[in-house]
Order: structure tokens, then C-alpha cells, then sequence
């Protein structure tokens, strides 16, 4: 007897850092070519995906000349950079036949379509993956906010916070080789110990609305699956 994935609808947020792999800036050809591949694993189960990407990887580049710039203009500027993240996830889904589109919050008609709420659900149950590039639209609100608020949008069952680590620990697991993972924990818990799950304002959101989170590692093989089938993987924040 087949197992059926424990969830039908996933908002993923993939932070612009895990698509430079080991380089300091930029795009991985590697490591999005195996984003993209664990992602079409959960597609195959019949899984529909939106994708929310960050721009860290190309804004790191222009950080030091950001420094002294006024904050409304470096966030737009970032919101650029994650439609360029975007389409370059476009094209590498497309390489292995994954059909999806590029949703932006900013108006940018020649490279991808506006966000339509009507239109992204409806891709999604066409078996599409939806990628929403700017964020938000909104400067002084971060990606995790945006995947937060699509994740509503979309009424996703849960969002998934791809990162580097394997989950929420008690301690930096870098420095402190003795810290603990969590395997769940509560909305309430996460805030008030001010652990870095999301930011505050994409946290208390998905509290609100009592929208999980599962905090995982994108760089563990099959990782995205067994979140996806609910298994035992990185760490479950819910209500």
C-alpha cells in the first residue's frame, strides 16, 4: 500500500543563500539543478508547489554600496533580485519538464506575470509550480513575510522554510556541538524564546492564522520529501 503525502498543498521559502551553494554570491548551477530535483520528487507525488525566493545570494554582492542607502530603496532593489532568482528557477525546472510560472509582486510585464490570487491557485491545481518573485511588494517586509502571507493566500497546508540547518536547535549548532534539535514546537514557544525560526512578523502571521511551519534542511538528500510524507524531519512549529 502506497503512503499518501501527509500534505496536498506546500508553500516552500527558499532563501536567496541556498541557491549559491559554496560560492560567496551568485547562483549554484549544481545546487539549483538539486533544489530542482527534490522538488520535482514531491511534484511527482502529486503535491502542488508554490515557491517563495529571497534574493540574498545576488543582493550580498551589492550590500557594502547598500550600506548608507536609504532602506525603501535597498528593499526594492532586493525585490529585483529575487525575480531574478525566480527566473532562473524557472529555467531550471523547465530543463527537467516542470511546468511553472513566475508570479512578481512588482510590475515588470516582460519577464513575468503580476500577481493574480485567482490565477496562482489555479495553476497550482493544474499541477503547476508557482514561483512568487518581490517578495511582497512592500519595502520593510521581508521574504519570510511574503511566504507567510502567500502561504495564506494560497491556503498551503503548511509552509516549509528550506535553510542550511536540519531544523530549530537550542543552540547554535555550529558553535555549541551539544545543541539539542527540536522536533516540535509551539508558535508561542518559538516567540518567546526567540528562536530563529522566521522573522517576528512572519511568525506571529502564521500564528494567527494557525499555519505550521517546518523548519528543514534543503541540503539533506530527500530532505523536502520526507517533510512532505510527515516524517521525522527538521522541526514542526504549530499551533
Amino acid at each position: 500500500m502506497t503512503v499518501a503525502p501527509a500534505y496536498k498543498r506546500i508553500l516552500l521559502k527558499l532563501s536567496g543563500e541556498a541557491l549559491m551553494g559554496s560560492d560567496s554570491y551568485g547562483i549554484n548551477r549544481e545546487t539549483i539543478e538539486r533544489i530542482v530535483a527534490e522538488v520535482k520528487e514531491v511534484v511527482d507525488l502529486g503535491v502542488q508547489v508554490a515557491v517563495v525566493i529571497g534574493g540574498g545570494n545576488i543582493f550580498r554582492g551589492v550590500a557594502p554600496a547598500a550600506a548608507g542607502m536609504d532602506r525603501a530603496t535597498a528593499d526594492y532593489m532586493g525585490m529585483m533580485a529575487t525575480v531574478m532568482n525566480a527566473l532562473a528557477l524557472q529555467d531550471a525546472m523547465r530543463r527537467v519538464d516542470l511546468v511553472s510560472r513566475v508570479q512578481s509582486a512588482l510590475t515588470i510585464e516582460q519577464v513575468a506575470e503580476p500577481y493574480i490570487r485567482g490565477k496562482a491557485m489555479r495553476y497550482l491545481e493544474e499541477g503547476k509550480v508557482v514561483i512568487f518573485g518581490a517578495g511582497t511588494g512592500n519595502p520593510f517586509f521581508t521574504t519570510d513575510t511574503a511566504a507567510a502571507l502567500r502561504g495564506m493566500e494560497m491556503n498551503a497546508d503548511i509552509v516549509l522554510k528550506a535553510t542550511k540547518v536540519d531544523g530549530v536547535y537550542t543552540e547554535d549548532p555550529k558553535t555549541h556541538p551539544d545543541a539539542m534539535r527540536y522536533k516540535t514546537l509551539t508558535f508561542d514557544e518559538a516567540i518567546v524564546r526567540n528562536l530563529k525560526v522566521m522573522d517576528a512578523t512572519a511568525l506571529t502571521l502564521c500564528r494567527d492564522q494557525k499555519l505550521p511551519i517546518n523548519v528543514f534542511s534543503i541540503f539533506k538528500q530527500g530532505a523536502l520529501k520526507r517533510v512532505v510524507m510527515g516524517e521525522d524531519e527538521g522541526t514542526l512549529v504549530s499551533p
